[in-house]
């Protein structure tokens, strides 16, 4: 049975900060944004200031965001600020990735304080053409971005990690991708995909510069909360700080049984035992 916080419950954790120990690691910790979607539309500014006072350090906007006006961006910033929490990048659909879209994005993205302009999917892209076209993309786009002081960058799904004639996809946009092009790791669909993430890490220093920490089992999928499926976390992060030049690290959840907020807090309180003061 999921268990529910009530709307008092929600200000009382909002009110409370998570009384955990802080990592040792100098890496923050953020929460992609998706996790908690139930609670955006109508309780934003509350919802940040929750995440904040369970001891996360960052967020990621995922693509409603685009949707918003300059205006709303710099609303949204104010919250940010006043809750100590950073935005260093955003997830983006193929819109943010067209020539006026990216305009839009650059400038939300400005305002927000971020750093990395992220394609979320590609699609179901079949073929090895296909994804050097992906590639291209991503490639211009982070050129572009420059001006703004930005980058693209790019989350793979499970499709990534499947080959196709005998390559992986993750493969071919890291192969024809400057290094500037953050290749932001999902841990969890990699390890359903039965690639080794400290493998694919150290096979691409400096590129892993954030990734979401999914996790994954057999049984339960991805409801199960972090550090309790089959990911050897210790491993992926220590690879991922020593080698994959990881900047920031960000809890996904797609759901589990509890409430949403419940959920990332429990997350953390997860994190911190594998990552100990």
């Amino acid at each position: 049975m999921n268990s529910s916080i009530t709307r008092r419950g929600f200000c009382s954790l909002a009110a409370a900060p998570l009384l955990v120990s802080a990592g040792s690691k100098s890496i923050p910790i953020g929460l992609e944004l998706y996790s908690v979607r139930d609670r955006l539309k109508d309780e934003l500014e509350p919802t940040l200031q929750a995440v904040a006072n369970m001891g996360y350090q960052v967020v990621e906007f995922f693509s409603p965001y685009f949707d918003w006006t300059p205006e709303r961006a710099r609303q949204v910033r104010t919250m940010l600020d006043s809750n100590n929490l950073r935005c260093l990048s955003t997830h983006n659909g193929p819109q943010s990735f067209t020539s006026e879209g990216l305009k839009h994005a650059a400038e939300l993205n400005n305002i927000l304080g971020t750093h990395y302009v992220v394609f979320a999917s590609a699609g179901n892209v079949k073929t090895v053409d296909g994804w050097k076209k992906v590639a291209e993309t991503l490639s211009r786009a982070d050129d572009n971005l420059k001006s703004s002081g930005l980058h693209s960058g790019y989350h793979n799904h499970q499709l990534e990690f499947r080959k196709i004639d005998g390559i992986l996809p993750m493969a071919i946009l890291a192969d024809n991708t400057p290094s500037t092009v953050m290749l932001q790791l999902d841990v969890g669909t990699c390890v359903e995909d039965g690639v080794n993430p400290v493998d694919w890490i150290n096979s691409h220093p400096g590129r892993i510069r954030s990734c979401h920490l999914k996790d994954w089992s057999p049984k339960e999928g991805y409801k199960v909360l972090f550090g309790e499926g089959v990911v050897k976390w210790k491993e992926v992060l220590a690879a991922a700080e020593k080698t994959g030049g990881a900047q920031y690290f960000l809890i996904e959840q797609e759901g589990s049984r509890f409430d949403s907020l419940e959920t990332a807090r429990r997350c953390l309180a997860n994190y911190h035992h594998v990552i100990p003061a």
